[in-house]
């Protein structure tokens, strides 16, 4: 281990003791990729396509917290807001200028659980069926008026 010199200090003294995975804790609103159960993406947040797998997730592991990006517009973060006291989940508004990332809110424990899948899809199955149905549809009209 080296000793530490004046820039050191300088640099801690500026910006604060440097924290191991920094650059991951910056992407997952401050905590852990290991300790998170559910995290969802800014575009699930506005839409609200993750209400379902979060009330689930908050059923199953009632001893979490919900942290939120500070930057979606607070209308946007209501129905999380709403889950989280129905089931007495403490929450927090995490604002960090510095950091850009697409994760608007993350469900998570103070310790490692190493959970394998922490995304839900942003297209479920459904969603790409009645797009091809609307694809074929219109070839369909597309080869009529050319027949």
């Amino acid at each position: 281990m080296h000793k530490k010199d004046v820039n050191d200090y300088l640099t801690e003294g500026l910006y604060g003791t440097r924290l191991p995975k920094d650059d991951e804790r910056r992407k997952y609103l401050g905590t852990l990729r290991e300790r998170i159960v559910l995290a969802l993406t800014i575009s699930q947040v506005m839409t609200d396509k993750g209400i379902a797998h979060l009330e689930q997730a908050m059923k199953e592991h009632p001893k979490t917290k919900l942290l939120m990006n500070g930057k979606v517009d607070i209308r946007f973060l209501k129905e999380e807001k709403r889950l989280a006291n129905k089931y007495n989940i403490p929450y927090t508004i995490i604002q960090n200028e510095e950091s850009d990332t697409n994760i608007g809110a993350v469900l998570t424990y103070d310790y490692a659980i190493d959970k394998e899948n922490i995304f839900i899809p942003e297209n479920n199955g459904t969603e790409k069926k009645e797009e091809e149905q609307n694809d074929d549809n219109f070839l369909k009209r597309l080869k009529k008026w050319f027949s």
